[in-house]
């Protein structure tokens, strides 16, 4: 008997969980109000029937019994009623029947219910007091864009007055220039935007979308940020531009030396002009980014995307000296907007990228295609040794290689796809990469359809 029970009081599912007492309490209650009630109805009954027969009329004093407790009753509910409908809450009525039952759970529910809106309002205020105190602006709205609730920074970031802003736009607040963002649907980050009252504040957006129906715009202050980043850019175009001159004398006096007067100088010195001329590379390709950061805009010119084609292809082939099967693919009736010079550089860094990174025999294909979404691809793609995925995210900085080695030995500055991505900046594109380690990669320039223009069928300029 006892090893059968040991294992049964052991068992945890086997004991009662905590609410069974309470829950039975109310049952018992519930039980008593009944037992009042129905005892109270009986015993009127009782003395009612008694009474009447003594006065020998028991139905017409059955019927007063009835009568009176009736009444009773709908003066018991009138006291329940306006006991729910009273504004501020006091104890509710007993009488130790059903009704003092009924008001009694009612109260109950309510003292619940209070307590845990309650509870709710101060976690919401605490979470409005902390989401206030934020150094970045935090305004809140609806999916149609109309606002529910600003913070203290945002109203200082957007210089907003203390006028109502609940119920307005969101674009009656936000900087001018990111009106079009918002329309677009504010699908990334917006960088460097100047504040509405004040173009030294430079500020960035996101919007954060965290429920069905609202999102959150979320402002911060990046004035320091810019300001730090326009000295680094200083230093280096100050810096790139002093080396200039040093390096081109340098450069010329090597030109001056002929290997023949002192044969055994002759690798020092090839050595010596391989490296002044890569240096010399490098400091372009950092002045030409500086050109760029300084810019916002570029040149609106219509590139002939058919001859810059073909200007591309011989490029291609003069770097390849016949160690590639270099191939186009373009669509000659759509061309390009933006800026001739910076498109081709652009361009041509990618390709030669292909050229260098593909060994002989390999295939480079270059593509100019439409879009489904109505917009254009431009991408090279090569049979190269592909870029491992965990390198990609960071493809685009400057000086980031993924090999070293083989990098310098191509000849490459690692500065040619930041050049091309901040050229895509400027165009309003993007730039995708997709590559697998032995088979290759294709690195695309996206242009959206505002960017396009067509050639009628003849070949002139739409």
């Amino acid at each position: 008997m006892t090893t059968v029970a040991r294992p049964a009081r052991e068992e945890p599912r086997a004991t009662p969980p905590p609410k069974a007492a309470p829950r039975a309490r109310i049952d018992l209650l519930h039980s008593h109000a009944w037992q009042v009630s129905i005892g109270r109805f009986v015993v009127l009954l009782l003395v009612a029937l008694a009474v009447g027969v003594a006065l020998d009329a028991p139905l017409a004093v059955l019927a007063l019994a009835l009568f009176g407790y009736s009444v009773w009753s709908l003066v018991s509910l009138y006291r329940l009623q306006r006991w729910l409908r009273a504004r501020r809450r006091a104890e509710p009525p007993e009488d130790l029947g059903v009704w003092s039952d009924v008001s009694g759970f009612v109260f109950r529910k309510l003292e619940r219910e209070r307590s845990r809106k309650r509870r709710l309002i101060r976690t919401l205020r605490a979470f409005r007091e902390a989401a206030a105190a934020l150094p970045d602006g935090v305004v809140v709205t609806t999916r149609g864009e109309s606002i529910l609730w600003v913070n203290r920074s945002a109203s200082r970031l957007l210089g907003l007055r203390a006028a109502p802003l609940r119920g307005r736009a969101l674009d009656e607040i936000v900087p001018h220039a990111a009106r079009d963002w918002l329309a677009q649907g504010a699908h990334e980050a917006l960088l460097d935007v100047p504040a509405p009252h004040d173009e030294a504040l430079r500020l960035s957006l996101r919007v954060i979308r965290y429920a069905n129906d609202q999102s959150m715009l979320v402002i911060r202050d990046i004035s320091h940020l810019m300001r730090l980043e326009q000295v680094r850019r200083d230093f280096v175009a100050n810096v790139s531009h002093e080396l200039r001159t040093p390096l081109t004398v340098l450069h010329g006096y090597l030109d001056m030396l002929e290997p023949g007067d002192a044969p055994e100088w002759a690798p020092v010195l090839a050595d010596l002009r391989s490296q002044s001329r890569r240096m010399a590379q490098i400091v372009e390709d950092l002045l030409t980014l500086s050109r760029l950061e300084s810019r916002r805009d570029l040149p609106e010119d219509r590139v002939v995307m058919a001859a810059l084609l073909e200007d591309l292809r011989r490029e291609a082939e003069g770097l390849s000296q016949r160690r590639h099967e270099i191939a186009i693919e373009g669509d000659r009736s759509v061309d390009l907007v933006g800026s001739q010079q910076y498109l081709h550089s652009a361009f041509s860094n990618l390709v030669s990228n292909a050229v260098r990174y593909t060994p002989a025999g390999g295939r480079i294909t270059i593509r100019w295609q439409r879009e489904h979404g109505g917009g254009a691809r431009f991408s090279v793609a090569d049979t190269g040794y592909g870029i491992p995925a965990e390198h990609l995210p960071r493809i685009a900085e400057r000086f980031y290689r993924v090999s070293t080695s083989r990098s310098r030995a191509s000849g490459g500055t690692g500065l040619g796809l930041s050049i091309v991505k901040h050229v895509l900046n400027l165009h309003q594109a993007r730039l995708e990469v997709a590559s697998e380690v032995g088979a290759g990669s294709t690195f695309s320039c996206v242009f959206g359809a505002e960017r396009l223009r067509e050639r009628a069928p003849d070949g002139e300029a739409g």
